[in-house]
């Protein structure tokens, strides 16, 4: 690939504010190479500020996979925020739509942002995704993140609700997808209560439906790189996985997110979709976002250099396959970053040294430093802790206070995080997501750059991929008792077992049913599964499911 950087002319002032609407505005400048697009790798650094990229790069004292690849910047604002969260982020990327703060995949239901044009009637209706419309055109598809794959962005591009935080009902369907590969945490959500520290509530072993659904189900590193076959499950974590540095104590089972990476690239592209037809990917930096949250630089730069191998990886793929589109991005901005900070009077001779050196001898994250003290708070142990894992050895009385005082967790993260960040000569401005303009890298047939809307590139990607969101929305997602009513059924939720809801079909003695949350027909003493999931919008208490599923069930009872 070489180290051409590609030259991004960010000169499209001109812009049209009013061209942000809920559907896609389109790029705002920027080349398409008109080349054949086979498959997609989407990556995302979730939460990543602009400035972290130079402070990666000085701290690994060389140039990053993705700078040869940087393109332009996303808007990435939302339609009721101007400063979006992960949810309607991501939904933007996945769907084509901007999104409403903590939905997931469905369309906004709060619009107050100027220019973002959207129709009332259909909020809360759940939208198809792109890893939904690449299976629709026979590719394979992979999810990988370090998160949970429940959490928001893996989520956005393989369910549909309108609370992020609703990881039960986010995990089962994600389960009834039928991804080709999944390689992430949160094995707890996949589990009932009482089985292997499990928390769903419905009574239901979705690992024992993976499993018979002929996946290699693996749950470490050694595990997964000896996994064969064409479907591969992997939870490596109850939650999320631990941060990169972290994993050598925490958690050496757990593999890297380059790894995970390189192992779904391998399984896609050698499956009989991923050679016949291709494949998409989405790959998730997750944990980025959550050191920036706490201001620990530590974690931030340590996540995301791991990020940039796993963009190196693809990278090698992409080049080397020659119809590959690899774009990488961010959903947001967090924590406001800054090389410098206005307290230090020689800002403007900052040596390199005094930045890379402090943050080279972080051995752990605020949150793996923060384990270690919480077993020992004593000033010895503390002092003993910051100097083997951050090299600090100089902390003040009142440092040591307020450590000993800060709550376990969060509250103690931030706090060890502002003298790391004090010492390297960094700021912070909040703790919580800022509204920048995130970078956007992209490589292969069909490259992009410029600055573009985070709606417009994802239905510029569903266009490479060959379908538009519109055909692939009125596929996937019907309003259930309307379009069986007119096919003179009458529909019902059955609540009998109140945790696994099941929509019934019924003419005369005849009848069918689909559980909520899966891609499943229950009819004429059959089980068939359909091409998308059926999904109950809980906020209009209506079902969406599949055409296919009426068509089916017509044909069925008639």
């Amino acid at each position: 690939m070489g180290e051409t950087t590609v030259v991004t002319a960010l000169i499209a002032i001109g812009f049209a504010l009013s061209a942000c609407a809920c559907g896609s505005p389109g790029a705002l400048s920027g080349n398409r190479d008109a080349g054949q697009v086979k498959n997609v790798i989407f990556l995302l650094s979730d939460g990543t500020a602009n400035e972290a990229w130079p402070l990666a790069r000085w701290v690994k004292g060389k140039r990053l996979a993705s700078d040869a690849i940087l393109s332009g910047a996303i808007r990435t604002y939302g339609a009721d925020s101007i400063i979006t969260d992960s949810a309607p982020g991501s939904t933007s990327y996945a769907t084509g739509q901007k999104g409403s703060d903590k939905g997931i995949a469905v369309y906004p239901w709060n619009v107050t942002i100027a220019g973002v044009d959207c129709d009332p009637a259909m909020a809360y209706v759940p939208l198809a995704t792109v890893l939904e419309g690449a299976k629709l055109t026979g590719r394979a598809t992979g999810v990988v993140a370090t998160s949970n794959v429940q959490h928001a962005s893996p989520a956005d591009f393989t369910a549909h609700t309108h609370d992020r935080s609703n990881y039960l009902e986010i995990g089962e369907q994600q389960v009834y997808q039928d991804m080709d590969v999944v390689l992430s945490g949160g094995e707890q959500y996949l589990l009932p209560k009482g089985v292997g520290g499990g928390v769903r509530t419905d009574n239901e072993n979705l690992v024992q439906v993976v499993k018979a659904k002929g996946y290699a189900y693996v749950t470490n590193r050694d595990q997964m790189l000896a996994a064969s076959g064409q479907k591969i499950f992997g939870l490596f974590a109850k939650d999320a996985m631990a941060y990169d540095i972290d994993r050598a104590t925490t958690a050496p089972g757990e593999p890297s997110l380059a790894e995970m990476t390189t192992k779904a690239l391998e399984t896609l592209s050698s499956s009989s979709k991923g050679k016949d037809r291709g494949f998409f990917l989405f790959v998730e930096g997750s944990k980025i976002d959550w050191a920036a949250h706490d201001n620990d630089p530590a974690g931030v730069v340590s996540d995301l250099i791991a990020y940039d191998d796993a963009v190196k990886a693809a990278l090698d793929f992409a080049e080397a396959d020659g119809t590959t589109l690899v774009i990488s991005v961010a959903d947001h901005t967090t924590g406001g970053l800054s090389i410098g900070v206005r307290s230090d009077p020689h800002y403007s001779t900052t040596d390199d040294d005094f930045v890379v050196a402090p943050m080279r001898k972080a051995r752990l994250t605020a949150e793996g430093l923060g384990r270690r003290i919480e077993k020992s708070n004593s000033e010895a142990a503390i002092r003993a802790a910051f100097a083997d894992s951050w090299g600090i050895t100089d902390l003040s009385a009142d440092e040591i206070a307020s450590i000993r005082k800060s709550r376990p967790g969060k509250a103690l993260q931030k706090v060890m995080g502002s003298m790391l960040s004090r010492r390297a000569r960094l700021g912070w401005t909040t703790g919580g997501h800022t509204g920048g303009d995130p970078y956007l890298f992209s490589y292969g047939p069909g490259r992009i750059s410029g600055l573009w809307e985070n709606s417009a590139l994802g239905t510029y990607v569903a266009g490479k991929l060959g379908f538009t969101f519109p055909e692939i929305n009125k596929r996937l997602f019907v309003e259930a008792s309307a379009a069986f009513r007119a096919e003179g059924f009458s529909t019902s939720i059955d609540l009998s077992d109140a945790t696994n809801p099941v929509l019934t079909v019924s003419k005369g003695t005849a009848t069918a049913r689909l559980p909520l949350a899966k891609n499943l027909v229950l009819v004429n003493g059959k089980t068939i599964e359909l091409e998308g999931i059926v999904v109950m919008a809980e906020k209009l208490g209506k079902v969406f499911l599949p055409r296919q599923a009426i068509d089916l069930v017509t044909a069925e009872l008639q």
